[in-house]
């Protein structure tokens, strides 16, 4: 209903009520028929099924089910230490990407606790839990709008709806009809829950309660908006999916093949259909990539960002476009002067100092006060000219008002008094001394400050006998002092952040509540690219959502816009196949916020309901952290390649291993228990160390990866391949040259762990020399090669390590061969990336040329 559309009486008519309230009878009858004035709550998980939702894995299930396989047949052992692997990752998962949903929470803080109300005339404070529709409410100045209120009476009303508009200057209020369509910020006779009464009071009656308020109805889009996916999580379930398939079918093929050629017994087939499966399956890679993007909330947290969720921090570098809110992210969401155009230089500033209502007097500091931004910007800007000035008494004034829009203060002055005025421009020019052509000067200065986004303000003055009383009669035959341009500046790092973040590829549009010809002056100030065409909320209204997808492609500045027109937007981005961030501090962002890839909120002048529906914080409320932020997400990203195209050939050689014994019917090379090790011992050790590799130089100039892009890429999918192949076919057949099954698996295993040493250094680049500067800058590198020596040892030399794993001691000239065939491998991939990087950037050349 457009309740700010419709007279008083047609509303009290249609919500059966009256001035002087309900009755008490009624107002029961109503709240049961109606329910309570609070938001309704999405029904929580229970602590159980969020831990079991980490157990749910594909990978992690075939594991189990080979765990609970092993039980059967009675290998209590291999069975409890795969069940191990598999517990401890699963509580890893919930511990470090538990995510509390505390937006309602938030909301319904925003919610004041009483209300003062009419009941049969008298005035009685209620539960505002207990308001219903028909209710006449009182508010005075401190008071939180306890539902949606259409005004009936106000007197001097400011309310401050930052929370639903983004804006920090509070609105005026009146009573007058709205006859045309208005968003939420221009409904200058309602009163929304949950805003700020600043000064002034006023009566209204309670048209909206609950879910149905502006407030409410963030909740409700709060809630129904589904939480995303992040690309790393889609990359991650699309690589386990390609790795399980892989698995069942080698599974499938060998069932048959061993059963129909060699005639094998079914429990020596599932001994080794397990072995492989354990073999192939990287149950260490999930505990390694949590740690790499643990290691990213740590630094993220350390530049002033604060990560909610682990997987967003891969997201931030693979972010396409970023959404943000003007006020208080890409501004300072404080009111500044920024243009002057004075005619009498020092009385414009006495007027400044002291035609105001903040500052009583002058011991008082301009950052101690709070109120009314554009009267805190001027006394900011006398203080920063004058910084003794003082203030003169005032002997009367007339309070600013919409209905004639100016203030006005009477000062003593010498033998004389003095009157400050201070308003409109176009109304004080009506008033002054000034010819037709002075004034017609004016008001274009006045034009050309409002084209750049500015408020502009006037002042003017008076000299009047000392005992001259102020009225509005007497204001007239002013002398004019000069124009104001007032505005709330860009940040400076944000200006910087922008030209960053589009070097790298990614777009910038900024949306905000704000007035168009502000928010362009912004834009192009900032440094946006599509700045000629703003679109505004109702516009957007007026779009159908494939009309929308088009025009967000060309367009970067957003006004007037409310939340359902940010939660459009963002949509609307992510159907053009966009990875979309969205900043914003207010309760109107929250939405959008939760609904964005990567929501952002401002951690000082952010409200607690858009911090809990984003997924990073910014402690330091700075634009050009989120630049940072991008920057350690791609480098996370690079990281997370690297350790992934690490494990996948060692996985894959050790599933060769078990899968050339099948084929050539001998007996399994590595026990599941050796497998198992194997994996343990690298994963604790040399996974770990591709983590800490620093950003490569040209990480903030080169665009974006695409949505689509996969973690192995058909090169990475050939590497994988020959590398398993190197690892496996040599040191398998170096194994067998020697007697005795405990001096084979040995000889296998400690081949296939240095295979793994040297492949690891292999990757630290992808197609780069891995012997470079950044290798002795990575210290834990060279740890991790320690850690793995030490634990290596103990399966060659200590005779319980041997024992249990099943092991024996090497000679000396054993153990160089064993070097020998790892340095070749490390050399021939060395060899390949430097034979593939140079057809690559042929290719890219001969590409150029074509185009």
């Amino acid at each position: 209903m457009k309740w700010y559309q419709l007279e008083n009486q047609e509303i009290m008519k249609q919500i059966k009520t009256k001035e002087t309230g309900l009755s008490t009878t009624e107002r029961k009858k109503r709240l049961v028929e109606n329910g309570s004035n609070k938001m309704a709550e999405r029904k929580q998980l229970k602590t159980w099924q969020k831990i079991l939702k980490h157990f749910t894995d594909l990978l992690m299930l075939v594991l189990l089910a080979a765990a609970i396989l092993k039980f059967v047949t009675g290998e209590y052992v291999e069975g409890g230490i795969i069940f191990l692997v598999v517990v401890v990752n699963g509580l890893v998962g919930y511990w470090q990407e538990r995510k509390a949903e505390e937006s309602l929470d938030g909301l319904k803080q925003m919610m004041s606790q009483e209300a003062v109300i009419l009941i049969d005339g008298m005035k009685q404070s209620v539960s505002t839990e207990e308001l219903v529709q028909g209710d006449i409410v009182a508010l005075k100045a401190g008071d939180v709008v306890p539902a949606d209120l259409r005004l009936l009476e106000v007197h001097e009303l400011l309310i401050e709806e930052s929370i639903l508009t983004g804006e920090s200057e509070a609105a005026e209020k009146a009573t007058l009809v709205l006859t045309e369509e208005a968003p939420a910020g221009d409904q200058k006779n309602m009163a929304f829950s949950g805003t700020l009464v600043q000064a002034g009071s006023a009566l209204g009656i309670v048209v909206e309660t609950g879910d149905t308020t502006e407030i409410g109805k963030i909740n409700q889009a709060l809630q129904a908006v589904k939480q995303q996916t992040t690309p790393l999580v889609r990359k991650i379930h699309q690589l386990n999916q390609q790795i399980f398939r892989g698995i069942m079918v080698l599974v499938v093929f060998l069932l048959f093949f061993t059963t129909l050629h060699y005639g094998m017994e079914w429990q020596l087939i599932f001994s080794a259909m397990i072995a492989l499966i354990v073999a192939m399956i990287p149950e260490g890679l999930p505990a390694v990539l949590t740690m790499i993007l643990s290691m990213g909330v740590k630094e993220m947290s350390e530049e002033n960002a604060i990560i909610k969720s682990m997987p967003s921090v891969e997201t931030l570098g693979s972010m396409t476009v970023i959404c943000s809110d003007k006020t208080g992210t890409l501004t300072k969401n404080e009111m500044t002067v920024v243009n002057i155009a004075a005619q009498h230089d020092e009385r414009i500033l006495e007027i400044m100092n002291n035609c105001q209502e903040l500052k009583l007097s002058d011991n008082q500091k301009t950052s101690e006060l709070k109120g009314n931004p554009t009267e805190l910007a001027l006394l900011h800007y006398v203080e920063e000219q004058t910084p003794k000035a003082t203030l003169k008494t005032i002997q009367s004034k007339i309070p600013f008002s919409s209905s004639y829009k100016y203030m006005a203060t009477l000062h003593p002055e010498g033998e004389q008094a003095i009157i400050f005025v201070k308003g409109a421009p176009e109304v004080l020019l009506d008033k002054t001394n000034l010819s037709k052509e002075e004034r017609n000067n004016w008001q274009e200065q006045a034009m050309s400050f409002a084209q750049q986004g500015q408020r502009v303000l006037g002042f003017a003055f008076k000299k009047v006998a000392q005992h001259q009383e102020l009225t509005h009669e007497e204001l007239k035959e002013l002398t004019f002092a000069g124009l104001v341009g007032i505005i709330d500046p860009p940040k400076e790092s944000a200006i910087q952040a922008v030209k960053e973040c589009q070097t790298a590829g990614i777009a910038v549009k900024m949306i905000t509540g704000d007035h168009k010809d502000t928010a362009q002056a912004i834009g192009k100030e900032i440094g946006l690219k599509h700045t000629a065409v703003v679109l505004e909320g109702i516009e957007i209204d007026q779009l159908s959502e494939k009309e929308l997808a088009e025009q967000v492609q060309k367009v970067d500045i957003f006004a007037r816009t409310t939340p359902e027109h940010k939660l459009r937007i963002v949509s609307a981005l992510q159907a053009n196949g966009e990875i979309v961030g969205m900043t914003g501090d207010g309760v109107n962002d929250a939405p959008a916020l939760k609904k964005a890839d990567i929501g952002i909120a401002m951690g000082i002048k952010g409200s607690e309901v858009s911090k809990q529906a984003a997924d990073m914080v910014l402690a330091d409320d700075n634009f050009h952290t989120i630049a940072k932020a991008v920057k350690e997400g791609r480098k996370i990203f690079d990281n997370l390649k690297k350790t992934i195209n690490f494990f996948l050939p060692t996985a894959l050689a050790q599933g060769l291993v078990v899968i050339f014994a099948l084929l050539m019917n001998h007996p399994l090379p590595l026990t599941p228990i050796q497998i198992l090790w194997v994996n343990m011992v690298t994963t604790i050790t040399l996974s770990y160390a591709l983590g800490f590799e620093k950003a490569g130089k040209d990480i903030m100039n080169r665009p974006p990866r695409t949505a689509d892009e996969s973690i192995l890429s058909g090169y990475s999918l050939f590497r994988v391949i020959y590398v398993s192949l190197l690892i496996m076919i040599p040191a398998y057949v170096l194994a067998m040259q020697f007697e005795g099954q405990a001096l084979q698996q040995t000889i296998l295993l400690q081949n296939i762990v240095l295979a793994q040493a040297v492949y690891m250094i292999n990757c630290r680049e992808l197609t780069n020399p891995s012997i470079n500067k950044g290798l002795f800058q990575n210290r834990p590198l060279f740890l991790s090669l320690g850690i793995l020596t030490l634990l290596q040892a103990t399966v060659l030399f200590v005779p319980l390590m041997q024992q249990w794993i099943g092991t024996t001691t090497l000679t000396s000239s054993q153990h160089m061969i064993i070097f020998a065939n790892v340095a070749l491998l490390f050399l021939i991939v060395e060899i390949e990336k430097a034979l593939t990087k140079r057809i690559t950037h042929r290719q890219s050349q001969i590409s150029k040329e074509l185009k």
